[in-house]
């Protein structure tokens, strides 16, 4: 994917797909591959609202925001932004350009706050949950600058119906796509009502809720070989 279609993506997608725990998150080492199994609290369901905006330019702005990265790395000779702190970003100020310093500010304080969400989830703090998938939004749209107005939109009225209950931020490459919301039992069909009422309205656009759960990874199963017309 990285070299022939030119996409240069990560692993998550592929790993999670292999390696998934039924009920639980995964907290992914990208460069070493290990992996955590994180529980999710029980009464919490996955909310997937597709925005059914049409990504456009995901492949072409990924690697810009892969370049801008990297070249933040150099500029703070660290491997990769994994390797930066907070106060590293002070640094970049007076050797990069704003927008690569917000690409930058984006990545180091994401990994941060996906560290802290993992202590969050396991203390089943939802205010907490709540706080840090917004400010991850908050991140993507103004620092890394992947959201569109239809995602912002979404997020911010599961937000405002959500409070302190649950979280929830953009999800995927951006530029269309989906929101993904952590959301008690017994808010998910209002929730779904709400956005209904008003979203088509809004946008002109019908949206699509998946409520999901954490499943287990792919296997493989293998069944006896059988012959055919004696073949």
């Amino acid at each position: 994917e990285n070299d022939f279609v030119g996409c240069k993506c990560g692993i998550m997608d592929q790993l999670a797909s292999a390696a998934g725990q039924a009920d639980h998150a995964l907290l992914i080492d990208c460069r070493t591959l290990a992996i955590e199994t994180v529980p999710i609290p029980p009464g919490l369901e996955i909310l997937i609202i597709n925005s059914n905006v049409r990504r456009g330019l995901v492949e072409s702005e990924y690697n810009i925001r892969r370049q801008e990265c990297e070249e933040a790395a150099r500029a703070l000779k660290v491997p990769a932004l994994r390797d930066a702190t907070e106060c590293d970003l002070n640094r970049l100020t007076e050797t990069v350009t704003d927008l690569v310093f917000r690409r930058a500010r984006h990545v180091v304080t994401e990994n941060e706050r996906t560290l802290n969400t993992c202590a969050q989830l396991r203390d089943d703090n939802r205010e907490m949950l709540a706080a840090l998938m917004a400010a991850s939004h908050r991140s993507l749209r103004d620092d890394f600058e992947v959201t569109v107005p239809q995602l912002d939109l979404l997020v911010e009225w599961v937000s405002n119906r959500l409070g302190a209950l649950g979280g929830v931020r953009m999800t995927g490459g951006g530029f269309g796509g989906c929101i993904v919301a952590l959301v008690p039992t017994g808010l998910v069909d209002s929730i779904k009502a709400d956005v209904l009422d008003n979203y088509e309205r809004a946008t002109g656009l019908q949206p699509t809720f998946y409520v999901c759960k954490a499943s287990a990874g792919a296997q493989v199963i293998r069944s006896p070989s059988r012959h055919i017309d004696g073949r």
